[in-house]
C-alpha cells in the first residue's frame, strides 16, 4: 500500500526523513485536539481527542518508534490520555519547548535527524527548526506550514496525528493495522 493511496502524494525528501524517525514528538492543543478548550462553570477543562489518532500512536509505539508530547499547558486530561496510549515521555507546562526537546534528545541518545515533531503554532517553531522531520497540521499557522517538511492533509484533532503515524510506518516498511486494542 502506498501512502498516496490513503492521503496525498509525498516526495522523496519526505520519505527519506520519515524513514529515519526513531522518536515522534507531538504538541497537544491544535494537534491532538482541534485547539479549542472547553471550560465549565466550576473551572473544569475538557478537550476532545480523536480515537484514530490514538490508534495511530499505539501502532507506532508497537512498531518500535518512541513517542513523546511537549505542551505548554498542564492538564490532568493530557496525562490520562497519553498514559492510556502508552506514551512514556510527557512534558507538560513547557513554556520553553526547546529545553524539553534537548532534555529528551539527550535522555534517549538521539540526534536531530532521528526526530519528527508535529505542531501548529508559534511555540512549536524553535523545536521544528531543530528536528530532522518537521510536520505541520493542515490548519497550522502559515509560518509553521511554510517551515515544515510536510503538511498533513487533515487538520489538528481530526486525524492529522494518524496521518503522520501512517506516513512514518509505511515509509519504514511497517504494515498498517486496522484492528487491535481500542484507542
Amino acid at each position: 500500500m502506498q501512502f498516496a493511496d490513503l492521503y496525498q502524494p509525498i516526495n522523496e525528501d519526505v520519505i527519506t526523513r520519515a524513514k529515519q524517525v526513531k522518536l515522534l514528538i507531538c504538541d497537544i492543543d491544535g494537534v491532538f485536539s482541534d485547539g479549542r478548550i472547553y471550560l465549565g462553570n466550576n473551572g473544569e477543562e475538557l478537550k476532545a481527542f480523536n480515537t484514530k489518532d490514538g490508534f495511530g500512536i499505539k501502532a507506532l509505539v508497537n512498531s518500535g518508534v518512541e513517542v513523546a508530547v511537549i505542551t505548554g499547558r498542564h492538564s490532568h486530561i493530557v496525562q490520562q490520555r497519553m498514559t492510556s496510549l502508552t506514551v512514556k515521555h510527557i512534558y507538560q507546562g513547557q513554556e520553553n519547548k526547546l529545553q524539553a526537546y534537548q532534555e529528551l534528545k539527550t535522555k534517549l541518545g538521539l540526534s536531530d535527524s532521528d526526530i519528527a515533531y508535529i505542531g501548529d503554532d508559534g511555540p512549536d517553531l524553535p523545536v521544528m527548526e531543530q528536528v530532522g522531520f518537521a510536520v505541520a497540521v493542515n490548519d497550522a499557522h502559515p509560518i509553521i506550514r511554510n517551515l515544515s517538511h510536510y503538511t498533513t492533509m487533515l487538520p489538528g484533532g481530526f486525524g492529522a496525528v494518524r496521518e503522520l503515524t501512517d506516513l512514518i510506518m509505511l515509509c519504514q516498511g511497517q504494515t498498517l493495522g486496522t484492528s487491535g486494542t481500542s484507542a
